[in-house]
């Protein structure tokens, strides 16, 4: 019996690679660059299937040149702004992604920054690694504590819950905002603010958890950080696009923003350089849902999609509202 071809963009743990090469013939490229849109055109050209990254970008010209032998897209990532869902749609090829396997590792990376941050662990790292650290006065390397302050979560999805679960560990007091309130089971004692300036002014330390859209897009500006008490440290591990680089930089710079831990950027890999020149700044390289575990069930729910829509079934996790399911 043939194996459905599917297009394979990257690699991945070895149990999905595993089930990949025994389910699938799997058309890969030869290195690590993303693949521009004519080779991606070419590798799915009479495909099944393809199994893609955010590196990988579908615009619309993509999608009307595309191969009719196409049946579905999967994405590894819980975002898909980088698929032009509306051009897969008309295609009649649905797009699908892998949500809700990452809340906890993503959860981790949150508080990893948070701390990170608001403790100058850049800075103190810095000074072991380069043998510069000597006796340390009392006063040098000061950060800020986190039992009892106000931990502001802008979008109380899945990622958002297990961060704040965490961080009441550590003593923080839990605010919120979101596109609706939360249940009194699920959102414990966080107190929710219907409007996101009123989460601002309260969020000693606020995290980013929405997802990127239009009324997203640019969420932390200058105006809103003018919103933060003075000294507030900000973490973002949901997307980039959700803060104006150049508005939290001048903030960083000016001791607005205390300090910044972030794993995501806008235009990530090519950062705004500016943050890697300050010292405030507790970077990495959107490292969120880099455990093995996370992964491997990131990848596995994927091809869950590929098999489902292959064979004619509902698959279980489409991009919701914009992508049509083909059976």
């Amino acid at each position: 019996m043939t194996k459905p071809i599917l297009v394979v963009t990257s690699s991945y743990p070895k149990e999905v690679e595993d089930r990949i090469d025994r389910d699938y013939s799997a058309r890969r490229k030869q290195d690590q660059l993303p693949l521009c849109p004519e080779k991606l055109l070419s590798a799915a050209e009479g495909a099944d299937a393809m199994f893609i990254t955010p590196a990988d970008r579908l615009d619309s010209g993509f999608f009307q040149k595309v191969s009719p032998s196409v049946r579905i897209v999967a994405t590894y990532s819980v975002g898909f702004e980088h698929i032009d869902l509306e051009a897969a749609a008309r295609r009649n090829i649905p797009v699908a992604y892998t949500p809700g396997v990452n809340n906890e590792a993503t959860a981790d990376i949150a508080m990893l920054l948070l701390l990170g941050a608001s403790r100058r662990a850049y800075e103190a790292q810095g000074l072991v690694r380069t043998g510069a650290w000597k006796p340390l006065n009392p006063d040098m390397l000061l950060g800020w504590q986190v039992g009892g302050k106000i931990l502001g979560i802008f979008g109380m999805g899945r990622v958002g819950q297990a961060v704040a679960r965490r961080a009441r560990g550590f003593g923080m007091k839990i605010h919120y905002a979101n596109a609706s309130e939360l249940s009194a089971e699920i959102a414990g004692d966080a107190v929710y603010h219907k409007d996101p300036s009123d989460l601002l002014r309260a969020s000693q330390f606020l995290s980013l958890h929405a997802p990127e859209t239009p009324q997203t897009h640019h969420f932390l500006n200058s105006r809103a950080i003018s919103l933060l008490p003075p000294g507030a440290i900000v973490v973002n591990t949901a997307r980039g696009g959700l803060v104006v680089d150049d508005d939290l930089i001048a903030a960083l710079k000016s001791g607005r923003v205390a300090a910044a831990g972030l794993d995501v950027f806008e235009n990530e890999p090519r950062l705004h350089p500016e943050y890697v020149s300050l010292k405030n700044t507790f970077l990495l390289p959107h490292i969120g849902s880099a455990t093995i575990e996370t992964r491997t069930a990131m990848g596995m729910l994927a091809l869950d999609n590929v098999e489902a829509v292959l064979n004619g079934r509902a698959a279980p996790t489409l991009v919701p509202g914009r992508s049509r399911e083909i059976v």
